[in-house]
């Protein structure tokens, strides 16, 4: 049974960290190390690279989020910086890595819905 006849998506599986073939199976060894191979159904994920894809997704909304609330917060409590650094920059490092693992897992995933191959260049696939 193909992903398409299960409805697997690659952004909910990769969101999960679940297998894009099975949807069972763990993609991350780690917090963020890929696994070999799922346990589940064996599918090598040695194509798995997602490079820095995930981070730059990432640096845009938590960016986007961080600097509105200092706005926000500045104007109906005007706080002293040293408080809107502690702040904001906590709260940056959170939002990042409470996303970094969701996003990278969609990422992969929609590597192996995109056919890709390990060591793979430019517009090569897997079609097998």
């Amino acid at each position: 049974m193909t992903e398409q006849d299960r409805g697997l998506s690659p952004l909910v599986t990769g969101i999960k960290g679940r297998c894009p073939r099975c949807g069972e199976g763990h993609i991350f060894s780690g917090f963020l190390t890929p696994a070999d191979r799922c346990e589940s159904c064996g599918l090598d994920l040695s194509f798995a690279d997602s490079g820095d894809g995930p981070a730059v997704l990432i640096m845009f909304p938590v960016g986007t989020i961080v600097v509105l609330l200092w706005l926000i917060t500045d104007a109906l409590f005007g706080l002293s910086f040293l408080v809107h650094i502690l702040l904001w920059f906590s709260t940056t490092i959170i939002l990042s890595v409470l996303l970094l693992r969701p996003f990278k897992g969609a990422m992969i995933n929609l590597q192996y819905k995109a056919g890709a191959i390990a060591g793979g260049g430019p517009g090569e696939r897997d079609d097998t």
